[in-house]
């Protein structure tokens, strides 16, 4: 979730060396600043669970995976984001004199809350879209057994496909690997009408 701060201009480098002592992660906007707030337990358990079984899958490979704590970059956009999972193929590329801004990820993960399914979809996928080794973009709600998945073919056009239902099996084909829905959503308590409005 994402909420909005006072407006005030940051230079790139501003920004990156507020985010080395910032007890928290915030986003980069083209000059301004957003704070990230926490995620659900949810939110959590999916990334843990993805995180393990395509970690796991991967091992071995030419690919790597990294989640929440590392930025992304988006030189076109001027923007800095913590994608919830990402991967790479072969080594890191990373900005010039930093070790903790990656650049050309293939893979992209967000798990989508009701605050930011919005932009997710939109906006941060058209900003995702300028990255050139990108090829693979996964939104896998935390509301219920639903997966959306964009996948770029050699004519650069974007293929879409949904996986609904505990017995769907989803394809992570930019690195070659599947996993049952039922993994990914392993120990996830749906929230019914009666939670959500008690919260």
């Amino acid at each position: 979730m994402l909420v909005q701060t006072q407006q005030k201009f940051y230079t790139p480098d501003e920004y990156r060396q507020l985010e080395e002592t910032a007890e928290f992660k915030n986003e980069y906007r083209d000059g301004e600043i957003v704070p990230m707030t926490g995620g659900s337990i949810n939110h959590s358990r999916i990334i843990r669970n993805l995180s393990r079984a395509l970690g796991n899958s991967i091992e071995g490979t030419v690919f790597e995976l990294f989640h929440g704590d590392l930025r992304l970059w988006i030189p076109q956009y001027r923007r800095g984001t913590y994608p919830d999972v990402m991967a790479i193929e072969g080594d890191p590329v990373f900005t010039e004199g930093r070790n903790d801004e990656i650049l050309n990820p293939i893979l992209i993960v967000e798990v989508l809350s009701k605050s930011t399914k919005g932009f997710d979809r939109e906006e941060k996928f058209r900003l995702y879209r300028s990255i050139p080794q990108f090829r693979e973009y996964v939104l896998v709600s935390q509301y219920e057994f639903l997966v959306s998945q964009y996948i770029k073919n050699e004519s650069n056009q974007w293929l879409f496909q949904e996986y609904e239902g505990e017995s769907a099996t989803i394809s992570f084909t930019s690195v070659g690997v599947q996993i049952s829905a039922s993994t990914i959503y392993n120990k996830v308590v749906f929230e019914t009408e009666e939670t959500e409005t008690q919260a």
